[in-house]
Formats: C-alpha cells, structure tokens, sequence
C-alpha cells in the first residue's frame, strides 16, 4: 500500500519545512504551492535529499475549487491518503480583508471537503492557524458562530460582513477572525473524520522568522513587542512549528484529535 503526503504552501517558509518532516511519513508527497518555480525548486530539493520518497510539486492557488478536487483526485490516483500539512496561507499585510477569509477560512473548509472522501483508518490532516485570535480573545456569539461555520456559503463573506460590521475589513483583524474560524473547522472536523479512524488538528504559530513572518514584522511595529514579551527570547524558527506538526501527524498522536497546539514561546501565556 503507497501512502500519499500532502504539504500545502510547500515552496517556502513553515509550508516547506513541514514538507521536509513529511518525507519520513509517506511514499509520495505532494508538494502543494501557487508560486511554481518556488514549488518546483522545492520538489527538486526535496528529492535530491530522499531519493526514496517520490516527490511531485502541484501548482495550485487553494481558493480554485477545479484545481483542489485536481489534487484530491491526483491522491486518490497515488495511494492511500496518510498525511496532510495545510500551510498555505496568507497574512494582513498580503491581500484585501475577502481575500484573507478566501484563503485563510474558505481555502481551508474547500481543501478539507475536497480531502475527505480520501480519509482511511490513520489519516490525518492539521491545518494552520494563528495565535492571532488567542491574543485578541476573540469569541464568536451564535450568530456569527453560525456563519463561520459555514464558510462555504456562496454569500459567506457578505453575511460575514453583515454580522460583524465594517471592523472586519480591517486586514488584521480579517485575519484573526480567519484563523478564529480554522480553530472552529478543525473541531468539526474531527468530529467528522473520526468514525473513518482519521484524524484533524490545528497548529497556532507565534511570531517566526520566514519571510512572510519578516514582512508582518516590517510593516506591524507591535510584533517586535510582542518577541520581547516572549518567555524564551526570541523569534521561533520554521522548524519548531515543523516538529510539532510532525508529531501531529505521526502514529504517536493517534489518539490526539480536534484540538489547537499553540507554538509561540510562550508569549500569549506572557501577555495573559
């Protein structure tokens, strides 16, 4: 039986660093990115340093709902599905507040959906979210609980909208709202993949340094405080949050599901 990985967001940063925890974990891994030659230098990358694992880059923007059920069948075609890590993503400062929900909260919810007719006794999916929404204490009444856990409404955005005033088109906090909605899918997911014996979990990244990190940081001066406010004193690196996902993933998590791991240093314990 060949066991097919999937690492989205896989040309650089966390995306990347997840993809390289991957190849212990699968036959074929499935390197998932809009960016193709960041993709496809990744794969080639990847390749040369486990000759065992085949690796194939997929040119993919995740909002494309006939490129995600491309994958979805291309896995399907490959093996049995083992392994997702869901990091593609995007932050305040890249895109309008609709954009930032479509890739953040819908790209998620199309992913999953696409993913889970492929779920099988020890899947399992974790998906990235942020500790934006822990450090602002967000909480959604029932109203706005309702239609965030329904993000796949045609008019999701618009009741989005409606239900949270004009604040919302403030990009970050868009983007907590977002991550706050991934919190809420991967509850549900789990709940939903678990009689097929699989399994969905989230990872909250604190401040780290890749460049997408470096350019919030460039551009949202409050981020600097918040490293100094970090019990362990610094920045975390890719690989931290990579290990956790890992472990996630593994047999060892088997029986750990619908849950939220915060990888932060410690800094919304700091600030609470």
């Amino acid at each position: 039986m060949t066991t097919v990985g999937i690492a989205t967001g896989a040309g650089r940063g966390m995306g990347l660093a997840c993809a390289r925890r991957l190849t212990d974990l699968v036959d074929t891994l499935l390197l998932v990115d809009r960016d193709e030659p960041a993709v496809t230098a990744a794969a080639k990358e990847l390749s040369a340093a486990d000759g065992e694992v085949r690796i194939e880059p997929f040119v993919l923007d995740i909002t494309d709902p006939a490129g995600v059920a491309q994958l979805a069948s291309l896995a399907a075609e490959l093996g049995t599905l083992r392994a997702v890590s869901h990091a593609a993503g995007i932050s305040p400062t890249m895109a309008g507040w609709r954009r930032i929900f479509e890739v953040d909260l819908v790209g998620t919810a199309r992913l999953a959906e696409a993913l889970r007719p492929l779920a099988t006794e020890g899947t399992a999916l974790v998906c990235f979210a942020s500790m934006a929404p822990l450090l602002g204490n967000l909480e959604a009444d029932s109203a706005v609980a309702a239609i965030l856990d329904d993000p796949l409404r045609d008019d999701f955005l618009d009741r989005l909208r409606d239900a949270l005033g004009p604040a919302v088109e403030n990009t970050g906090l868009a983007y907590a709202w977002a991550k706050h909605g991934v919190h809420r899918f991967v509850r549900r997911e789990a709940v939903r993949l678990g009689p097929y014996g699989a399994r969905a979990c989230s990872v909250s990244p604190g401040v780290i340094d890749t460049p997408q990190g470096r350019q919030e940081a460039a551009a949202q001066p409050a981020m600097a405080a918040l490293v100094e406010r970090t019990p362990l004193g610094r920045t975390g690196r890719a690989e931290n949050v990579a290990a956790a996902v890992a472990f996630l993933l593994s047999d060892e998590a088997a029986f750990i599901s619908g849950i939220d791991v915060l990888v932060d240093g410690g800094v919304c314990a700091a600030v609470r």
